[in-house]
């Protein structure tokens, strides 16, 4: 057996070389009784701005008496270490007839399509979008020179999404599966470390590689996957089960037959929602929240965050998060990027859409975040589809104030806050591409969320020293936090008014980030497999 030590607190300056000293000490036991000693958690106290140190959880190997003494003292810090314990999956009885279909391959999709070929399913993926390494050259070209392709952009195209972000992968949901989900990152491709720390994240650069080799995975075990194929409508019998997706592949529509489908559509497939809708699927309005991206200085976060130990090399460069209230709302930061940028994130013609995205070393000049304000039916309406509505004005609105183009609405802080005709920019670039150009972004946005984000610009120069830095830069619309829609399903992911038909991710309204999404998906698999015998 092995012990876990929990809470051994290394200071920034330190090497991990000495970790066996830190927990020998606070064992009071000998270095030299140490036998090994493996790493299982990392994260940063930063409250102290003149005190940062690291928390470490190890597992650590002594001899059995040594072991059993510890245990026996009862030490608040000190845990037999837990075995991995294997989830049990129950294979199905029922015959499969026809192919199980996954739709759509972010997060969701691909985990749902990894997890059904590792079972012998020979899952069909399809996806509108290009694979993963085509589309990266889609996505910058439209960076470069504002030439949009509807089926590849950020938000269609393999990896969904979240490949262009980030690409944290902190979750708040109970689910084992999710570190099998990071587990699984690294073993096509993400760095080891981010098993390790308390708020992980793998990057653009490193999520285009390993979303690439997880579907490569994919077709080895036997699945199959179709590109620029979108879905447009699905068949069912007379009983309501599911019996075929509509699909148009190369300009043909066809028809795939199959017993099952993981639906992951992502939250940009609005042309789906709209068919989804159409064929009396249970879809109804959900709560989200919209607003602006804010750009500091990586700089000036760092020294806010970590004193005078910013631009230590083992920090990296610093995260926030903060929420407030603007009267009844909550006004809170989302989708922070440490020395990130801000991207167009269009997936339709007329459209502004801005987002944020850093790669791993977390390395540019400016750190982002989206400030957002919630909205719900009160502002929108019940209709199941007016949420994606109100978020097509917001986007058009954008467009139409930035001049027609994709060039985005932007101002400084100051000016916004001052309600004073936007001036030059300062010290602070905007990373947005293909271009901003200066406008009152009270042009484009309803009154209460352009108020709710005074406010909390307001409430968060209280709480992080720089944030209302009257150089600082909003650029508009950030407008996709969440999917507008929820797919109506019961406790088995099944969609309650067809059966075969699985709804997952952020797509369907229940994920919030890789992970969970991921978790979703395989969830959905599960299901699948214990429904249905392999071919």
């Amino acid at each position: 057996m092995s012990l876990a030590v929990t809470d051994l607190k290394l200071p920034i300056t330190a090497d991990e070389s000495s970790l066996a000293n830190v927990a020998a000490r606070a064992l009071g036991i000998s270095e030299r009784d140490v036998l090994s000693l493996h790493i299982k958690r990392i994260s940063l106290d930063a409250r102290k701005k003149d005190d940062l140190f690291f928390l470490y959880t190890v597992e650590i190997s002594l001899t059995r008496e040594q072991e059993a003494f510890l245990l026996k003292r009862q030490l608040k810090n000190v845990f037999l270490a837990e075995g991995e314990v294997p989830r049990e999956i129950r294979i199905g009885k029922r015959k499969l007839e026809q192919p199980v279909v996954v739709v759509g391959l972010g997060p969701a999709g691909l985990f749902a399509a990894y997890m059904l070929a590792k079972y012998g399913y020979h899952p069909i993926a399809i996806e509108r979008g290009k694979p993963v390494e085509e589309r990266r050259l889609d996505v910058e070209r439209f960076w470069k020179e504002g030439n949009l392709l509807p089926q590849s952009n950020v938000m269609f195209g393999e990896g969904g999404a979240g490949t262009f972000s980030d690409g944290k992968l902190t979750t708040r949901i109970k689910d084992a599966r999710a570190r099998e989900v990071v587990e699984l990152l690294v073993e096509f491709g993400a760095p080891q470390r981010i098993k390790l720390l308390a708020k992980p994240h793998i990057g653009t650069d490193h999520l285009i590689n390993t979303v690439g080799n997880m579907r490569r995975a994919v077709e080895n075990l036997g699945g199959s996957v179709l590109f620029e194929t979108k879905l447009t409508g699905l068949q069912k019998d007379a009983d309501g089960n599911l019996t075929a997706v509509q699909i148009v592949r190369n300009g043909n529509a066809q028809k795939l037959e199959c017993c099952a489908c993981v639906l992951a559509i992502g939250q940009g497939a609005r042309d789906t929602y709209r068919m989804l809708h159409k064929a009396g699927l249970e879809l109804r309005p959900k709560a989200f929240a919209v607003g602006v991206r804010i750009e500091h200085p990586r700089e000036l976060i760092d020294r806010s965050q970590f004193g005078k130990f910013a631009g230590h090399p083992r920090l990296g460069a610093a995260e926030y998060r903060l929420a407030g209230r603007s009267g009844d709302r909550g006004v809170y930061t989302f989708c922070m990027c440490p020395g990130g940028s801000v991207v167009a994130s269009s997936s339709d013609m007329e459209q502004v859409v801005t987002n944020g995205m850093s790669n791993y070393a977390r390395d540019g000049a400016n750190s982002n975040a989206a400030i957002v304000v919630q909205v719900d039916p009160r502002d929108f309406g019940e209709n199941p589809l007016s949420g994606m509505l109100f978020q097509e004005k917001l986007e058009r609105d954008a467009y139409l104030l930035g001049g027609s183009t994709f060039e985005a609405p932007a101002e400084r802080v100051g000016d916004f806050l001052k309600r004073l005709a936007p001036k030059a920019f300062g010290d602070v670039s905007p990373t947005y591409r293909p271009g901003v150009v200066k406008r009152d972004l009270f042009g484009c946005l309803p009154e209460f969320v352009a108020m709710g984000i005074r406010d909390g610009i307001s409430t968060f120069g209280r709480k992080l020293k720089g944030f209302d830095f009257y150089d600082a830069v909003l650029t508009a619309v950030e407008s996709r936090t969440s999917s507008p829609v929820r797919i109506e399903r019961d406790e088995t992911t099944e969609a309650t008014r067809m059966h075969g038909l699985y709804p997952v991710g952020e797509g369907a309204g229940y994920a919030g980030g890789i992970v969970s999404a991921a978790v979703d998906g395989m969830r959905a698999a599960q299901c699948i497999i214990e429904t249905y015998k392999p071919v």
